[in-house]
């Protein structure tokens, strides 16, 4: 019985290892900004569910005591009863919200009462920049333009 050894010389060429990494390289092109912006798209839902929710307050301030809170007393008269300019008399124990949240870029969101256009308050958020206006991740994020 005759033995013959056969040698596999096969392997990957030169060519075919950089097509792959061409077509590597395409595919990360397309798929790795999509992932990226997730956690900047997360942030501003995140903006608008926290202004959601300060409304919610806001509402429950004035439903108890008959006016929201001045652009003075701010949000914190959410968490603590103001003890300077008009004074709620039905301020709950425990407050209207355990703490005020910064905005997810750790920047206070901006209370104004009287808001602007008859509008009772407004919230807003600068967004990622920090600055009012810009485009994107950087618009404001305003609560008039929640509803």
């Amino acid at each position: 019985m005759k033995h013959t050894k056969f040698r596999d010389n096969r392997g990957f060429t030169l060519i075919e290892i950089m097509v792959v990494v061409v077509i590597l390289g395409v595919l990360a092109a397309i798929i790795v900004p999509k992932f990226l912006s997730r956690p900047d798209e997360a942030k501003v839902t995140k903006a608008k569910v926290d202004i959601k929710s300060l409304e919610e307050a806001l509402g429950l301030f004035k439903l108890d005591n008959g006016f929201y809170p001045s652009t003075e007393q701010g949000l914190k008269a959410l968490v603590s009863k103001p003890e300077s300019g008009r004074i709620p008399a039905r301020f709950p124990d425990g407050g209207y919200l355990k703490r005020v949240p910064a905005d997810p870029w750790d920047s206070p969101y901006l209370y104004l009462s009287p808001g602007g256009q008859n509008r009772d308050f407004d919230l807003i958020s600068y967004g990622a920049d920090g600055q009012s206006g810009g485009e994107n991740f950087n618009a404001d994020i305003n609560s008039w333009e929640l509803d």
